[in-house]
């Protein structure tokens, strides 16, 4: 897991390090720089596969140069399948360069995007990928098929600028943030950001499942030459599951991630909240180890009490399954003194997760890898809104009447561009809610999961240097729940995720865990902590409502997002964004208002 940047067309060295610097948190075991006359790579590392043989930029015999960030599971097989292949470290990270220099072999003429995702779609994997070919002068970007690893861009002066992070493009001084206007109207109405937006002006995310090559032009200017699918999701849904012979293999599917996602050199982890998600993650924990060959993880939880709901079922789940358990207590001041973190790291408005930074923080401590059970709620259909979705459409709706902005009317008409910042003209309230197949479509390719749930747990573990893995997005599993029939993901007279909950019935879960319902994470870990904070910061919400006053009706039944919009306005966009700014989060509030 580590950072990466770069810079294509009018190179700076400088730029690269500064990038480094604001990106050390991801990647605080090593950094290092590479830089040629065209293009300038920067690479800050988190050891976690062979620790002390990987460092990157990492240089073919012919001269390429790679720079990635992620884990390629099956590297292994990679390896076995290249003999040939002039091998020099033994880490994952060279089986993408392996792959590459064979293709390049193969061919006589400079390879296409399209013929980049031919060999790309070997990786089994989350990654986020830039190789640059100084004989063909190409450089290729590309992101893993679920968005899990980040990988942001934009264009300053000719020149090609991307990241893992959008704050470290602000390295480059001719990178002005500024707020995205018409991208924070479809933010506030849909509840995360769209496609491949990032709030930002002219900074857009590269496309999950892609890859994308760029060349100079005659001017020395940085310019995209292609862009081809690697892998699109597709919720394809079978006409019958049978449970009593489906259950069982779709468990397997599960297990066969957990296993994939075991590998690593440095010890393992699991986020248990107590909930049904992470708990089937802690429940074959056991299989998955001794099939991996790898200590079995232990589990870490955090609750503002030890009444808490999550507190008690997570001790219920670990207890029982006999699995090491770290329960850290939230402490009084926890919000006050980690908002300003969430907002710098977050890249977002969402303030109600704040128990991510104290969680991470502690795993941290004894651990560099860690399991968690995002993506199961977007594959299973686990979200409360699924269950009325021409009630979600009037809420997406009354959001956008109540916007006093020109903006609303691009995303209502179906307008909007399609290109690097939207996949669809149309995101309006009634686009994709006319079926739930449609509506987790929709989900998948437009960014609830990649631009939101992904997207927290990327940046705020690793503003600890903690790595956080995504089994329930494993090619098994992910595969096999595209195919659940949506009566399997969603009955009408049974609980949501019914299929996964006849999976987990096949393990050693308690049956009030495997039935237990969905709560939403930030509210049930830390409700009276939360709540205090937002009574807290209540009067800086209104004034920011009233500085914003073309939003300010979207921020009614959303408050804390009014105090995520001045923490995200103070930090990432006030003086340019330059440095991480210090205070309280009174304090950074003030500034802005």
């Amino acid at each position: 897991m580590c950072g990466i940047g770069g810079m294509l067309g009018n190179p700076d060295s400088a730029i690269i390090e500064r990038m480094n610097s604001i990106m050390h948190h991801r990647g605080p075991d090593g950094n290092d720089v590479w830089v040629d006359e065209n293009i300038s790579l920067g690479h800050t590392r988190l050891a976690i596969v062979d620790i002390d043989g990987s460092d990157q930029p990492i240089l073919s015999q012919s001269g390429n140069v790679l720079i990635a960030n992620g884990e390629i599971y099956n590297h292994q097989k990679i390896r076995k399948n290249n003999t040939q292949y002039p091998w020099n470290t033994n880490g994952d990270s060279e089986t993408i360069l392996a792959l590459h220099e064979g293709a390049i072999a193969k061919s006589q003429t400079i390879l296409s995007a399209k013929q980049h995702a031919t060999w790309i779609s070997q990786l089994n994997g989350m990654y986020a990928i830039a190789i640059w070919n100084p004989k063909d002068k190409q450089l290729l970007l590309a992101r893993d098929p679920m968005g899990i690893k980040p990988l942001v861009r934009t264009e300053v002066d000719g020149s090609l600028l991307f990241a893992s992070e959008a704050k470290a493009l602000r390295a480059h001084e001719g990178h002005i943030p500024q707020i995205d206007e018409l991208a924070l109207v479809a933010r506030l109405a849909w509840e995360y950001p769209l496609d491949g937006t990032t709030l930002l002006k002219g900074v857009a995310q590269v496309r999950p499942g892609t890859v994308e090559t760029w060349s100079l032009d005659e001017s020395g200017n940085a310019t995209l030459t292609g862009k081809a699918i690697v892998e699109m999701q597709k919720v394809d849904p079978a006409g019958d599951w049978n449970p009593d012979t489906e259950a069982s293999k779709l468990l397997e599917s599960f297990v066969v991630s957990v296993e994939e996602r075991l590998m690593s050199d440095v010890p393992v982890g699991i986020v248990l909240s107590g909930g049904l998600d992470s708990s089937l993650v802690a429940a074959v924990a056991h299989e998955a180890a001794e099939r991996s060959s790898n200590p079995v993880p232990a589990c870490w939880t955090v609750a503002e009490s030890e009444e808490n709901p999550d507190w008690q079922a997570a001790e219920l789940v670990a207890s029982t399954l006999e699995l090491e358990h770290h329960q850290h207590i939230l402490q009084e001041d926890s919000f006050d003194k980690m908002l300003p973190d969430l907002a710098w790291h977050g890249e977002d408005l969402d303030v109600t997760v704040l128990f991510f930074q104290p969680l991470f923080e502690k795993m941290s401590q004894s651990v560099t890898v860690g399991l968690c059970g995002q993506g199961a709620d977007e594959l299973h259909a686990g979200y409360p809104r699924y269950r009325d979705l021409n009630n979600h459409s009037r809420v997406i709706q009354s959001r956008l009447d109540s916007m006093n902005h020109s903006c609303k009317s691009i995303i209502e008409e179906g307008q909007l561009p399609v290109g690097d910042y939207y996949y669809s003209n149309d995101h309006s309230a009634t686009a994709h809610t006319s079926s739930l197949d449609d509506f987790l479509q929709f989900e998948l390719d437009g960014g609830q999961l990649s631009n939101f749930q992904l997207r927290l747990v990327d940046r705020h573990s690793m503003a600890h240097s903690l790595e956080v893995r995504v089994p329930f997005l494993g090619k098994s599993h992910r595969q096999a729940s595209h195919k659940l029939p949506m009566n399997w993901r969603l009955p009408p007279s049974m609980e949501e995720k019914a299929a996964l909950r006849r999976a987990a019935d096949l393990t050693k879960l308690p049956a009030e865990i495997v039935r237990r319902p969905k709560l939403p994470a930030g509210t049930a870990t830390s409700p009276k902590l939360l709540q205090q904070m937002l009574a807290q910061l209540d009067g800086r919400a209104q004034q920011i409502m009233n500085k914003y006053p073309k939003f300010s009706g979207a921020f009614k039944d959303q408050p804390e997002l009014a105090i995520g919009l001045g923490l995200f306005e103070a930090m990432h966009i006030l003086d340019g964004g330059r440095n991480k700014r210090s205070g309280t989060a009174i304090d950074l509030l003030d500034e802005v208002i």
